[in-house]
């Protein structure tokens, strides 16, 4: 699935797409089958009805949060953690797609950053 393609309208979607990036497999995280990469999470169905957790960098997760916050947002549950919400049927699914290759990158190994290129 390529990026243009994208769409995350429900948690299927948000799988599809993040294990269609290389070496990602399906895991429990928190005791729920989720996309991983190296042991890592990259996103999980959150607690949040109509949205899913995918993690972010702390620096990111501000500028997502103050620059778009139809798509992304938080609860005091994820308050000061590595994650925030994205709510599904995002008019930019686009964005939605880098955020969530750009977790698959944080949790490369150098070898996989160096074969799949530039972080996004």
């Amino acid at each position: 699935m390529t990026v243009a393609e994208a769409r995350f309208d429900d948690w299927h979607d948000v799988v599809a797409f993040a294990c269609a990036l290389p070496e990602v497999e399906m895991l429990p995280f928190y005791g729920t089958p989720c996309p991983k990469l190296n042991g890592k999470a990259l996103a999980a169905p959150g607690r949040e009805q109509g949205s899913f957790a995918v993690m972010c960098k702390p620096d990111e997760k501000e500028l997502l949060l103050e620059t778009d916050p139809d798509t992304f947002w938080q609860t005091p549950h994820y308050e000061g953690w590595h994650a925030l919400l994205v709510r599904f049927g995002s008019p930019d699914p686009g964005r939605v797609a880098d955020v969530l290759r750009r977790a698959w990158w944080d949790r490369a190994k150098k070898a996989q950053r160096i074969a799949f290129g530039a972080r996004p």
